[in-house]
C-alpha cells in the first residue's frame, strides 16, 4: 500500500526547521512520498485561536525560547534563536517553495535550504532576491521560480493548502498527516516514524 505524508509547514517556523531534516529522511527510510502543502500559518492561528509570536505572553515566549535552546544542543543543528530576519512575512517564500514543486524540482531540498537561511544564515526570505540567491545555491533556476511563484495559479494553490490545513483541524507548524491521523511538532516525529512502520 503507498504510504503519504501530507506535510503542512513554514519556511520561517524554528520547528519546521528543526524537524525538517530528520522528516525527509524519515519518509525515506519509510519508502513514504510527501506532499508538500506550505499553508499561511496567520490564518491558520486566527480560525485556531493560535496567536502570533509577538502576541503571546510573555511566559510562553520565554518557555519557547528554552525549548529552542534545548532542541538545538539534543539535535545539533545551527539554530540562532533570534535571527535577524524574524518574524518575517513568509508568503513569498511559500509561494516560492510550491512553485518548485510545479516544476518539478526538488522541494524539499530547496525547502531546507529557506528554512536555513532565516535559523542559521541570517537571510531574509521576504526578500526576492534572497530568494533567487538560495535557489540558485541549489542548482536552481532562480528567476524561473520567481516568475512561476507570482503567477495566479500558485496563489490559488497557496490559499487552498490553508483552507485544507484548517479544514483538516491542523493549527500549528509542522504538522504531518498519515492516513488522516495528525501529528503537530517535529518533536512528534518519533510517532510519525512508528506509524510509518506500521504501514
Amino acid at each position: 500500500m503507498t504510504k503519504t505524508v501530507d506535510y503542512f509547514y513554514s519556511h520561517t517556523s524554528p520547528w519546521s526547521y528543526l524537524g525538517h531534516a530528520r522528516f525527509l529522511q524519515i519518509a525515506t527510510n519509510a519508502g513514504a512520498s510527501i506532499n508538500f502543502k506550505p499553508s499561511s500559518f496567520h490564518a491558520v492561528f486566527a480560525q485556531s485561536g493560535g496567536l502570533p509570536l509577538p502576541k503571546r505572553a510573555p511566559q510562553r515566549r520565554a518557555y519557547r525560547m528554552m525549548e529552542l535552546k534545548r532542541w538545538r544542543d539534543h539535535l545539533g543543528i545551527p539554530l540562532t534563536l533570534e535571527p535577524k530576519y524574524f518574524p518575517t512575512p513568509d508568503e513569498a517564500a511559500q509561494r516560492f517553495g510550491i512553485a518548485a514543486g510545479d516544476l518539478g524540482l526538488d522541494m524539499g531540498k530547496l525547502s531546507g535550504a529557506m528554512m536555513t537561511a532565516v535559523w542559521s544564515e541570517e537571510r531574509d526570505l521576504a526578500d526576492e532576491d534572497t530568494l533567487v540567491a538560495i535557489a540558485n545555491e541549489q542548482g536552481m533556476d532562480g528567476a524561473a521560480l520567481l516568475a512561476r511563484s507570482k503567477d495566479d495559479d500558485i496563489g490559488k494553490r497557496y490559499e487552498a493548502n490553508t483552507q485544507e490545513a484548517m479544514d483538516r483541524n491542523v493549527f500549528g507548524a509542522p504538522t504531518y498527516i498519515y492516513r488522516d491521523e495528525l501529528f503537530w511538532g517535529q518533536d512528534r516525529l518519533d510517532f510519525v516514524e512508528r506509524a510509518l512502520a506500521q504501514g
